[in-house]
Order: structure tokens, then sequence, then C-alpha cells
């Protein structure tokens, strides 16, 4: 599913030849998500005495909160390399038997969107994962017979923005598993003047801030905007980026205070003047702004309900009294439709 604003979390193709150069490269460079990173720590250096695999690791949550660099964090803390693919991608079972074959001893595999493994590929990481082998079907019919392949010890890293559509039995097999949350501003803020000063952009204390408040408390979006303002301090200024600077990119962007772009506005306001701030069905809503129910779902209602703006009742999408402050309206009263 793509996203094409520029307060998209998910990854757009111009992120890819950026997203490598400000990447961490270790624990200790890794900026935020404190718990995760302190666990880790814990769980890898264990492995390491021990002379193990690590155990399989599930990393979720909302996307551009850095899974996929997660994963290849861990892999440098390891010491050892990283295989990188998508549910989506694998499509036969003999393609992650080859994966997983060609594994050397305690490397990682790294499967994003592991939530859209098809089923008969899923049930071969059943005995990969737990007994470090495969369970291959040689022949057909009555002559048919299983075959089990010795694998050597690894450890599988999946990621997924849908933890509740991963089956119970895959779940049960990750031994760490860890959510990954939004950042907060100060921590997106050391990520903006960290990428800054990779990237050689001159950056000013007040306009770091800025573009961290306006971030959605995502590094991926942080990075984004970051080099768009780039772009407008080179072109309309003398390349610094100051926050008078800032804040005529953003707006240019049409990027607000809180981060939101013109769908999010939309978005909310439908809510509360077509549907008398909720509660409203997705699929109403969906058709009210002309975006598809799985868009809303994944991509502009976990922010926006992160934020407090937007409830998920069991009858529907309900607008805060937040998002009716925003908008300079007067939220209904406890006994009106809002609660």
């Amino acid at each position: 599913m793509s996203d094409p604003r520029i307060v998209a979390a998910s990854r757009i193709d111009e992120d890819a030849q950026y997203e490598v150069g400000l990447r961490p490269r270790s624990l200790d460079d890794y900026i935020g998500q404190d718990r995760v990173r302190e666990n880790l720590q814990v769980s890898i250096a264990a492995a390491r005495n021990r002379g193990e695999a690590l155990d399989h690791v599930l990393l979720y949550g909302p996307p551009g909160l850095g899974k996929t660099t997660l994963a290849t964090v861990i892999a440098n803390e390891l010491g050892t390399s990283i295989r990188s693919t998508a549910g989506p991608v694998i499509e036969r079972p003999g393609d992650l038997a080859g994966m997983l074959t060609a594994l050397n001893e305690r490397e990682v595999i790294f499967i994003d969107e592991i939530h859209r493994l098809a089923p008969n590929i899923e049930e071969i990481l059943y005995p990969a994962m737990e007994d470090f082998e495969l369970d291959i079907m040689i022949g057909s019919g009555p002559a048919a017979r299983s075959v089990k392949v010795p694998l050597k010890p690894f450890t599988l890293i999946g990621a997924t923005t849908r933890a509740g559509l991963l089956t119970a039995p895959l779940r049960a097999r990750f031994g760490i598993v860890h959510r990954l949350d939004f950042y907060n501003v100060a921590d997106i803020e050391e990520i903006v003047r960290r990428s800054a000063r990779i990237l050689g952009v001159a950056l000013d204390a007040e306009a770091a801030l800025e573009l961290a408040r306006r971030s959605r408390g995502t590094p991926r979006i942080a990075n984004r905007l970051l080099r768009r303002v780039r772009d407008y301090a080179e072109v309309r200024a003398d390349g610094r980026i100051t926050m008078e600077v800032a804040s005529a990119a953003l707006s240019l962007l049409e990027v607000d205070a809180h981060g939101f772009d013109d769908i999010d506005r939309r978005l909310l306001r439908t809510i509360i003047d077509k549907f008398n701030g909720g509660p409203v069905g997705v699929n109403s809503l969906s058709a009210a702004i002309n975006e598809e129910a799985d868009a809303i779902e994944d991509i502009y209602e976990p922010y926006l309900i992160q934020i407090g703006f937007l409830d998920r009742t069991p009858r529907g999408r309900v607008a805060t009294a937040r998002a009716y402050e925003f908008f300079g309206l007067e939220a209904p009263g406890r006994d009106g439709r809002l609660w």
C-alpha cells in the first residue's frame, strides 16, 4: 500500500537512497526506544557469551519507527550478516527453504511484513524456528515421504505493522517480542540533529526542535522533512536552516504544527461535520473521504489516536475534544454523541 504524502510513515522511493546512510550501526547509536534497546542489549550479550544464536525476534508497531534499522543493528551487534526479504516476496516454499539452508551458523534472516506470509510458507517456518530443521515432502500421493533437513542455528527477525494478523503458532515461536512506539519530541530532535550532521546541513537549534514537533513521532518522516527543508534553504535562503526558514518551508509543504497534512485535517473534519463527531464505521468514513479503509486503519489513524485526536470504539471512530478544539469548535458534552 503506497502513501505519497510528505508525512507518510511508509517508505517511498526517494527514501531508499538516504535511509541506508542515515541508519545507526549499533545500539549505542540507536536513538530512542530505550526499553527495547536495553532489553536487546542484555539478550544479545547473553547470546554472544554463550556462543548461541539469539532467540527469534518479533518487532511490531507503526511504519517508519525503525524496525528494519533495528534488525540491521541486531545483526551488527551479533557480529554476523543479515539476509533480508519480505513476506509478499516469498511465493513458493522452495524460496524460503533455499534461504534457510543457505544461512551460516548464528546468521540473521529478516522478514519484513511477516504477517503477509502465505499459510503454506508459514508452515515451513515452524520446525525451522523451533528445531532448526526443514520438513520437506518428497514425491506425491501414496509414495510421498517426509525428509528432515537439518539447518544451522539462526535468528529470524520478523517485522510487522499488523501484529494482530500473525497466527498464534507463528507468534508463539518468537522468544523476544518488542513493540516500537512513536518517539517523543526530544528523541526525534536528536535524530534530526544527527541526520543534519551526516548530510552536512547547517541547522539551528530552534529549527531542529520545530522539525521534531512536526514529524509525527516518526524518524522516517523527520528525515524526509529535513531533506525537503534543506532544499528550500538552498533555493530560498543561504543554505542554513533557521527557525524562519523551517517555518516557511513547512508551511509551503502544508505540514502544520501537529504534523498534520490536508488528508489528516479532512478526515477529522469529515467525522465532525458529516457524522456529528462519530461514531462512524471505517467503511462509511472511507466512502466519505474517498480513501481505502485499509489506508485509514494502517496509515492515518495510528498517529491521530496516539496524540488524542481520534478514538477507535466498538461502534466506530469518534473525534475527541482535542479535535474540536483544533478546529476552534465546541465539543459536545458528555451526554452528546462524542461520548
